[in-house]
């Protein structure tokens, strides 16, 4: 068990207060970033079920490092009690949940603001707080998101095939990282003025944000993009091939130099559909259909790591298609120290992706694996003010809970 006393004294985010009231990805692992960065963070589960993440094996211990947890049933009297005791504490508020639900317990951004005029609240739903409301308070999870938003559309192979959901939960984390930045840039201008902000995310919108030349190809041309796999849908030379040894890279020959030194490894440099100072070859002309031709012979002739060699000498784009057992040992990755290990309360000795992007004077560590559920009660609960008989009580209301040796 641990309180917010015994986290060290680390990263640029230090002394800096969150309280996360969210499940599952989209809005944790805001939360865990600022953890992974200094922050003081309280998870709080709900006291009637863990949380969903929980059921993934690993996926708990990987994104809620560096947290205190603990379990309470916010809509009980005494679960309200507590949480406005977090919500004075905390700098920012992080919750997700179907829109509207924290109003209908009473617990409106009006309330909590008056317990605390200088919070920053960051609601995170599928379909946003406002709206249409047969829309706002519809459940989600990261593919309806992608659905609804537009991004599971654009993605997959070329029909009859069906739309591709991009894994894993990339809804979720660009939600998440999008619920990050907000929430910086809302307390950065409530300690200037005083006064909080409420930051309203639909995950739908964050997957309509991220589709580039998409949506205005279609506002300004009347055009709907194809599924192209994983071709770029104008360009060829952009994908993914497969080579002789049955391993895949990807290859970008996009742009004047790579074109240029790309052509002369595919021995095209002096065919007339590629003139000089070429930037790019389109799907549907000679060009394109030779570069595609030209890029698969090569790929055939070669295994993915002389590829990914022969390609990288020439300057131009490309990279061997990884997994995890193949990225374990890169040299680059091992320099980079991209894989960790760390004590894990439920594992022991465990080993996952490290805390990211690196921060050179003020970085970020693992100091904590992610806690148990509830394994944080008593302690943090005697931080904010309960004596072991209100604590036991809780306990017996079922206020709060806790799992097997936590309590």
């Amino acid at each position: 068990m641990a309180k917010t006393t015994d986290i060290p004294v680390f990263g640029n985010l230090s002394g800096l207060k969150v309280f996360s009231t969210g499940t599952v990805v989209a809005s944790p692992y805001s939360a865990m970033l600022f953890a992974e960065a200094g922050a003081t963070v309280i998870h709080a589960e709900s006291a009637v079920a863990p949380d969903t993440c929980r059921a993934i094996p690993y996926a708990w211990n990987q994104e809620h490092r560096n947290e205190l947890g603990i379990a309470i049933n916010i809509p009980t009297p005494e679960g309200k009690e507590l949480f406005f005791k977090f919500i004075r504490w905390a700098d920012i508020w992080f919750e997700s949940s179907k829109g509207g639900t924290y109003a209908k317990w009473g617990l409106t951004d009006e309330v909590i603001h008056k317990e605390n005029p200088k919070l920053v609240i960051v609601h995170v739903s599928g379909f946003g707080q406002e709206g249409v409301p047969e829309y706002v308070s519809r459940a989600s999870y990261d593919a309806i998101g992608q659905a609804f938003g537009g991004y599971m559309f654009i993605n997959g192979f070329p029909e009859p095939m069906p739309p591709t959901r991009a894994n894993p939960y990339t809804c979720d984390y660009v939600t998440a990282l999008n619920g990050a930045w907000a929430a910086l840039a809302a307390y950065l201008k409530a300690q200037k003025t005083g006064k909080g902000e409420v930051i309203d995310i639909a995950q739908f919108e964050m997957m309509m944000k991220i589709q580039l030349h998409y949506p205005m190809t279609y506002f300004m041309d009347k055009k709907i993009l194809p599924r192209n796999g994983n071709a770029d849908p104008k360009f060829a030379g952009y994908s993914a091939y497969k080579c002789q040894d049955g391993n895949y890279v990807f290859i970008g020959l996009v742009g004047g130099g790579p074109m240029k030194r790309g052509l002369k490894l595919l021995g095209l440099e002096n065919d007339p559909d590629f003139p000089p100072g070429i930037q790019l070859a389109l799907h549907g002309t000679p060009a394109g259909k030779k570069l595609e031709e030209g890029i698969q012979k090569f790929c055939d002739a070669h295994s993915a790591e002389e590829v990914d060699k022969i390609f990288m000498e020439a300057e131009v784009p490309c990279s061997i298609i990884l997994n995890v057992a193949m990225a374990e040992n890169n040299p680059h990755y091992l320099a980079r120290e991209v894989f960790a290990e760390w004590e894990d309360p439920q594992y022991g000795k465990v080993k996952g992706v490290n805390t990211m992007p690196r921060f050179k004077n003020n970085p970020g560590k693992i100091w904590r694996g992610a806690p148990l559920y509830g394994q944080d009660n008593d302690d943090v609960l005697r931080e904010f003010g309960y004596t072991d008989e209100q604590i036991e009580e809780l306990y017996q209301k079922g206020v709060v809970k806790a799992g097997k040796g936590c309590h």
